[in-house]
This record gives structure tokens, C-alpha cells and sequence, in this order.
């Protein structure tokens, strides 16, 4: 039922809008009227159940990437019409070939509508190559851009280790490849082989190799994982686009990166890759390639072999052209008689010689000593000695001489320093004068006023002091005792003011108004003294024509007599 709806909803905005005629009279009143919302609607599924899934054959133009939420927006044109394309995240990351502008390709998704922008749109699922041209040409773009920054030169390629001790591979675990380099090498010479498993073909295969390149460079030396001493990437044969993981841009840089040498072995003779041209070897197959890692143990023992043999009979024909020479030489030696006549001849003409020479000598040394005799008496202690006596008698002159010199130029800089010195020591003199009665004159003028200052301080001073005595006299405790009251105090000079601090036998200072008693303590509180002690007090400082007070217990009082 929704379709034959969406059926003649399309028939009928086709009937009104398709016809070619404009609507007028009868027919302009009877039209129905549609929102907005609903005449888009209406056209988006039109266009969707029209055309539905299809094949479009363009080139990508205004392509800028993929958008901030990962989907990616261009346009597909060619020499006529565009069309705008969008390609969702999800289908971006699942497309082998990714767009790059100015590729012609051929894309499949679906036609639809945005009703936001009014206008039509293909929404891209998958995306290849418009034939074997499009990749090609983008193969040769790419490897014109890699040439000109200097990846494929000659000049950067090393040489590959004649025996290595670790080969790392780069290729699928599940392939005959790998069975085919593994079987080469240990058939060649036996090698430690690490495989590092990617995929070879695929989406994702690039980065998984670049990944793989990466990681074997990135093992460090001593670890638990030997480092490669050579990488061999290796794939078997296939078409272009089997093949176009290793035209990649990741595989190119890690492969121009690799400290490790590194051996192309992608596909069969007559396949190229860009692989092969950064790699610094590039083998025909991966066969090939395990060939060229290692030599053939059994031809190195042959060699060595062949070598030694070699050694041994060129040392042997070495010795036996020594032998020869060796006996030439002892063939061509005079004899012995021979050898000496000269040497004695020689010696008979030196020998006849030798007298004379012996006088010549004797001769030449007493000359020599003659001269060395001279020259010894010029040069003995006493010559020596009166040499030494003459110049320390010129230098006694020259010293007497100078010390008059500067005994008179001291006498001329003292007599001139003395002369400086009495008119500066008059001038200071006068200075000092002069000072002296300025400050005469000025403590003559301060003198009234320090006079007056000080009779008025003095004036101020002795009232503050008679103020100060009448407060001491009205409030200390002298004007206590001039009442009658007594000021009782211990050995140390402490006041008392309870009975129970003065135990019995403590000797006390009692203070009265006109003097001070000493008195020791009989009984403590409640204890009668005897009376014959009653009278056994020291009067102390006592002035004289007054008596002494008397200190009355009041009767039933119970406290002890303190005399």
C-alpha cells in the first residue's frame, strides 16, 4: 500500500508539474497544494525508488579530505555536468582506494536527495579506478613525486651483508612464500628467519607492511628479539590493484626510512611496484630474493676448499724459487782467500801509516793544549779574583757617588717639603684659630641660654622630686608604723604575714616608726611563753629619750607572746 501511495503521489506531481503545460482555469483551482516538507519528500522518494543503486563514471573534484566527523564531501564531473558526493565514515574506512582529486574513477552508491540544500546527491559505498589507465596514471604520478624528493636515488642504496645472521620477513604466515623462502634458505645456507605476519593484499595490507618495516627497525640490540641484519618484503604474483598495497605512500616512507637493508620481492619478474624502487635490492621473485640473502654453503666449502689448495701449492712453488735463487746465489759467491785480499791490503797500508799518523796527533793535541793551557790561566781564582776585586772597586765609586747624589737631592726635597709644611701648618694654624673663636663666640651666645635651661629643668625636677617624696610618704608603709603598726620580717628579709611561717628559734626583724628590734621566736600559735623569757629582747637603731613600744596580746587571745 506505501508503494502504490509513493506511486501516484509521483504520478500526480508529475501529471502537475511534468506536463509541460502550465496549469491554468479550471485546472490551476483543482491543483492540490503541498508544503514544502512534503513536495521534498515527495521528490527524495522519487528519485530513490527511480534510481536506487548505480554506477557512476567521474572525476573527483573540490576534494579536501575527510571532514572533522570523518565523512568526506566532493563532487564527481566530467565534461558536461556535476554531481555532488558524500562518502561516510564508515564506508571511507572500508574503501582500498581512497579519492584524491582529479582522479577518474567509478563509484557506486545511491541517488537521493537533501531537501536542506534543494538539491540531489550521490551517496558513494564503494570507489575503484575507471580501469587500469586511472591506476596506472596515478602509479606514475606518484612515482614521478617520490623520484623528485630523492627516494629512488642509486647514491642512498647499501650494499646487502654477505652472510647475514637474522633475516627478517614481511610477508602472510599462510602463503607459499614464505614456505619458499624458508625452504631456499635453509637448502643455501641455514639462517636465523623472523616472520612478522600482515596481510598482502587488501584494504589494510599497507599498513600492516609499513607497521611491519617499522617494527623490525625499532628492535633494539641485546633484546630478546634478535635484530635483522636484512628485511625481505614478499608477495606472490597478481594484477595491479592485488599489488597496489605496496604503491602506497605509508610502505614508501617506512621502506626509505629502514636503517636495515631492505629487499623487494613483490610478485613475479615482470611486476613493478614502487616497492622495488625505494628497496635496495629489488628481487624477481621471493625465491629470487632468499637466493640473494645468502650464498651457497656447499659452493663457500668448494671455494674455501679450492682456496686452500691453491695456498698450498703456491706456497710450495714459493719455496722451492727461494731454494733456487738460494743456490744461484751461493754459486755466484767468491771464495773465501778472495774475500779477504783486499781487506788485508787494506790493513798493511794503515799499519805502514799509522807511525807518522801517531806523530801528527801527538803534535796537533800539544798545540791544543797549548791554547787550552791559555785560556785555563785566564780563567783561574786568582785572575778571576782580581777581576772580581776591580769591578767591585769601580762599583764602591759608582756607589759612593750615587749615594752623594741622593743624599743631596733628599736634602733639596726635605728642605722644599719642610718650607710647604710651615706655610701649611700656618695656614691650618690660622684656620683653627679662626674656628676656635667662632665657636668661642657661639658657646658664649648658648651659655645665658643653657644657664636659664638649666635652672628652669632643676626648678622642674625638685618640684617632681617633692611631689614624689609627699606621695611615698602618704603612701609607703613609714606612715603605717607612725600609728602603732609593726612591720615583721624573716632572716632574709622577707615580711611575714602568718604566724605559722615563724616556727620556733626564728630570729625576726620587727619595724617600728622610730627603729627596728630583733626578737626570736618561743612558741608557735596557742603555746605560752615562760616569763622569765618575756624580757628577752634586742633593741635595735633606737634613738635616744624615746622608749621603746610595747606590743600587747590581748587577753584570751591565745597567740604566744613574741618577747
Amino acid at each position: 500500500m506505501r508503494s502504490k501511495s509513493r506511486t501516484a503521489t509521483s504520478q500526480s506531481l508529475l501529471a502537475e508539474f511534468g506536463a509541460g503545460s502550465p496549469p491554468g482555469g479550471d485546472l490551476l483551482a483543482n491543483a492540490p497544494e503541498f508544503s514544502v516538507s512534503e513536495l521534498s519528500g515527495a521528490l527524495k522518494r522519487t528519485v530513490e525508488d527511480r534510481f536506487g543503486y548505480v554506477r557512476v563514471r567521474g572525476e573527483v573534484s573540490n576534494y579536501r579530505g575527510p571532514h572533522s566527523s570523518g565523512h568526506a564531501y566532493f563532487s564527481l564531473k566530467d565534461a558536461t555536468a556535476r554531481i555532488d558526493a558524500v562518502v561516510w565514515r564508515t564506508a571511507f574506512g572500508r574503501m582500498r582506494i581512497k579519492p584524491e582529486e582529479g582522479m577518474e574513477v567509478v563509484a557506486t552508491g545511491k541517488i537521493t536527495t537533501f531537501p536542506g540544500k534543494s538539491s540531489y546527491q550521490i551517496v558513494i559505498e564503494t570507489l575503484e579506478p575507471a580501469g587500469i589507465g586511472a591506476l596506472m596514471a596515478m602509479l606514475e604520478e606518484r612515482r614521478r613525486r617520490f623520484a623528485a624528493e630523492g627516494l629512488f636515488d642509486a647514491a642512498r642504496k647499501r650494499p646487502l651483508p654477505f652472510l647475514p645472521r637474522v633475516i627478517g620477513v614481511v610477508t602472510s604466515p599462510t602463503g607459499a612464500v614464505i614456505r619458499d623462502i624458508l625452504h631456499r634458505v635453509s637448502a643455501r645456507f641455514p639462517r636465523h628467519v623472523l616472520v612478522w605476519p600482515v596481510r598482502v593484499q587488501g584494504e589494510d595490507s599497507a599498513v600492516e607492511v609499513a607497521r611491519a618495516i617499522r617494527g623490525f627497525n625499532a628492535l633494539s640490540a641485546g633484546g630478546s628479539i634478535a635484530v635483522p641484519d636484512l628485511l625481505i618484503v614478499a608477495r606472490g604474483g597478481g594484477s595491479l590493484e592485488d599489488l597496489w598495497g605496496f604503491n602506497e605512500e605509508a610502505v614508501i616512507r617506512a621502506a626509505g626510512e629502514s636503517r636495515i637493508p631492505l629487499v623487494s620481492a613483490v610478485g613475479h619478474e615482470t611486476d613493478w611496484t614502487l616497492l622495488d624502487h625505494v628497496a635496495d635490492l629489488r628481487a624477481p621473485t621471493p625465491t629470487g630474493a632468499a637466493e640473494l640473502a645468502v650464498p651457497v654453503r656447499a659452493e663457500l666449502v668448494v671455494a674455501l676448499d679450492r682456496l686452500g689448495a691453491r695456498h698450498g701449492a703456491g706456497a710450495l712453488r714459493l719455496m722451492e724459487r727461494s731454494r733456487d735463487r738460494l743456490r744461484a746465489l751461493v754459486r755466484a759467491l767468491p771464495a773465501g782467500a778472495d774475500l779477504l785480499a783486499d781487506p788485508r791490503q787494506r790493513l798493511d797500508q794503515a799499519g805502514a801509516r799509522l807511525p807518522a799518523g801517531f806523530r801528527i796527533g801527538a803534535d796537533c793535541r800539544r798545540l791544543a793544549l797549548v791554547r787550552l793551557a791559555g785560556g785555563l790561566a785566564a780563567q783561574s781564582p786568582r785572575a778571576r779574583l782580581e777581576r772580581s776585586r776591580q769591578k767591585l772597586d769601580a762599583a764602591a765609586m759608582r756607589l759612593e757617588r750615587a749615594g752623594l747624589v741622593a743624599a743631596e737631592r733628599r736634602r733639596h726635597r726635605l728642605a722644599s717639603a719642610a718650607a710647604r709644611l710651615e706655610v701649611g701648618f700656618k695656614a691650618r694654624l690660622a684656620l683653627i684659630v679662626q674656628d676656635l673663636r667662632a665657636r668661642r663666640a657661639r658657646l658664649d651666645a648658648l651659655m645665658p641660654r643653657l644657664t636659664q635651661a638649666t635652672a628652669t629643668a632643676s626648678s622642674r625636677r625638685r618640684e617632681r622630686l617633692g611631689g614624689a617624696a609627699k606621695m611615698l610618704a602618704s603612701l609607703g608603709y613609714r606612715s603605717v608604723l607612725g600609728r602603732g603598726y609593726a612591720l615583721v620580717r624573716d632572716a632574709a628579709g622577707l615580711p611575714l604575714r602568718r604566724a605559722a611561717d615563724a616556727p620556733p628559734g626564728t630570729v625576726l626583724s620587727i619595724d617600728v616608726d622610730d627603729g627596728a628590734l630583733r626578737a626570736t621566736v618561743l612558741g608557735g600559735p596557742g603555746i605560752d611563753a615562760p616569763a622569765a623569757d618575756l624580757g628577752r629582747t634586742e633593741t635595735a637603731k633606737r634613738p635616744r629619750g624615746r622608749a621603746a613600744p610595747r606590743i600587747l596580746r590581748p587577753a584570751g587571745s591565745g597567740q604566744g607572746s613574741l618577747f
